[in-house]
């Protein structure tokens, strides 16, 4: 089975890589790795919150929105390289905009490393870091950047 064949079995899409908001680009190969930048919890070209975690958004909204962070990194892998060349996933990094003595952002990147072992099972198993921040770009709640590993 391939991953494309597993997200189809997940009923999950790729969306269309969304448009980079400053300047950089989506998703740089280097040697048998592909890093995405961050991504947003963008649906259907609009971002799909804004707040802090804990103050406007909440800590099960965050964790969705975390989820479709890395569906979005995906489909910038996607883009880049054809999702079924992943070999792995190697790294994720979630910030989230943190209301004050907001501490629970491990669980809301769980959005995104649950949804990345859905797809990928063991392969999907990654190291991670999960960061509070004061702010994110739009006022976005999380966003999400991959580093995944590429077959040769």
């Amino acid at each position: 089975m391939t991953w494309t064949d597993r997200l189809a079995e997940l009923g999950v899409e790729l969306p269309e890589v969304a448009a980079p908001v400053a300047a950089y680009v989506p998703a740089v190969r280097t040697g048998s790795l592909v890093f995405t930048s961050g991504q947003l919890p963008f649906v259907g070209g609009a971002l799909a919150a804004t707040g802090k975690v804990g103050a406007e958004v909440s800590p099960e909204e965050a964790k969705a929105h975390a989820r479709t962070c890395a569906l979005n990194a995906l489909a910038a892998v996607h883009a880049l390289v054809g999702v079924d060349s992943v070999a792995r996933v190697v790294k994720v990094v979630g910030f989230v905009a943190s209301a004050d003595g907001f501490t629970g952002q491990p669980a809301v990147v769980n959005g995104a490393s649950e949804f990345l072992g859905e797809v990928f099972g063991d392969a999907g198993a990654h190291a991670r870091s999960a960061v509070g921040v004061a702010e994110l770009p739009l006022g976005a709640p999380v966003e999400v950047e991959l580093v995944v590993e590429i077959r040769e």
